[in-house]
């Protein structure tokens, strides 16, 4: 596996970029090419904690994970957990939604572009992605698979750009841009 460490006003000492490449050694039993696959990772120093965020970007999908902890040691420990369970969870999910392509023997390239921006209008930060046409099902394993509240994409569905929420009571809400 291909890793990229950085540190965001932190400095990655030598002992913490190889225990963290350790233990990420860790998933490559789960893809078929692990020589193929890209990882970012940034580690920070948030309200006095250790934050470890790591990012695996996919043609077909995105892991992503981040954890907190007062030792970034445990952190990594605690980040590659999440990881493993995300990856077992969804592989089954993924095989089966993938029927050509088995879900962990594909290539792996990074989507999108981040750039942290100061804007007069309170905007603190601006990510550029590529959508991709997918149905909603694949959106709401997208959305699961990176953790997050929300999810845009282009929908074959609808034929229209969504956004695939995730509401209070646990159930998913999509928003169609016609």
């Amino acid at each position: 596996m291909k890793i990229s460490i950085r540190g965001d006003k932190v400095e990655v000492t030598k002992s913490m970029k190889e225990h963290i490449e350790e233990k990420l050694s860790k998933l490559d039993k789960y893809f078929e090419k692990a020589s193929d696959i890209k990882c970012f990772v940034i580690v920070r120093v948030k309200n006095g904690n250790q934050t470890i965020e790591v990012t695996v970007p996919t043609s077909k999908f995105t892991l992503r994970a981040e954890e907190s902890h007062a030792d970034l040691y445990a952190a990594v420990d605690l980040i590659i957990d999440k990881l493993e369970r995300l990856i077992r969870k969804n592989k089954t999910k993924l095989t089966k939604h993938y029927k050509n392509t088995p879900a962990f023997e594909m290539s792996f390239d990074y989507e999108g572009d981040e750039e942290d921006t100061e804007d007069e209008d309170k905007i603190v930060k601006r990510k550029n992605i590529d959508t991709k046409p997918m149905s909603e099902e694949e959106a709401v394993l997208q959305m699961d698979l990176l953790n997050h509240d929300f999810f845009a994409f282009k929908n074959t569905d609808e034929e229209c750009v969504s956004v695939l929420y995730m509401r209070k009571d646990g159930t998913y809400g999509i928003i169609n841009v016609k």
